[in-house]
């Protein structure tokens, strides 16, 4: 009985997966904010948002101007899911800060999220296991704030 190696993809081909992916869970994600409401730029700083945020952090986080994050953060105040305060270390910092409406809302949202979860399902319990493990061990190496 004659063994064939398994196929090892290339960088590149990982590269293209992993970015048919992404698009994927971000178009699911922005239909699904779209649904409560929300751009995808307001999701995603609901998303950000595990504890206080330096307005300028979140830019930095959003890849935009911070005039730009003003504007998110104006309508998410407005509607209750966001709230800036004053830096304990230094009063001149807005730190912005996810209400408990806003942590509902992105939870809401991650939950209801349809086809990722339908992807998702397709996976076996190892088979889960092993791709967090994977994705844990890439995530330092990519995200420099984890």
């Amino acid at each position: 009985m004659s063994s064939t190696a398994p196929h090892v993809p290339t960088k590149l081909q990982l590269l293209e997966l992993l970015a048919a992916i992404g698009t994927a869970q971000w178009r699911d994600f922005a239909a699904t904010a779209a649904h409560h409401g929300l751009t995808s730029t307001q999701a995603k700083v609901l998303a950000q948002l595990d504890g206080p945020l330096p307005m300028r952090g979140l830019a930095a986080l959003l890849v935009c101007d911070a005039s730009n994050v003003t504007g998110i953060v104006d309508r998410l105040e407005a509607r209750a899911l966001v709230r800036r305060e004053a830096d304990p270390a230094d009063r001149r910092v807005k730190n912005v800060v996810a209400t408990d409406a806003g942590r509902e809302i992105i939870r809401c949202v991650r939950e209801e999220m349809q086809e990722t979860h339908g992807a998702l399902d397709t996976l076996g319990e190892a088979e889960s296991a092993t791709l967090y493990a994977l994705l844990e061990r890439l995530r330092p190496t990519m995200d420099k704030d984890a």
